[in-house]
């Protein structure tokens, strides 16, 4: 499927440039991250209402 079959007005073209595969083994933010896990760790995730609508 090429870019001109697609829909458009309700999928968006979406186009991932390969030259951003460079950071995927690195930590950008080392002590934002370490922060974060630090609070996950100690505090946990938000508990999450369960909604069932049908």
């Amino acid at each position: 499927m090429n870019t001109n079959e697609i829909n458009t007005r309700r999928k968006p073209i979406v186009l991932i440039d390969k030259s951003l595969d460079f950071f995927n083994d690195k930590i950008l933010f080392p002590k934002k991250v370490e922060k974060a896990n630090k609070m996950l760790r100690e505090i946990g995730l938000p508990k999450m209402k369960k909604s069932i609508s049908k």
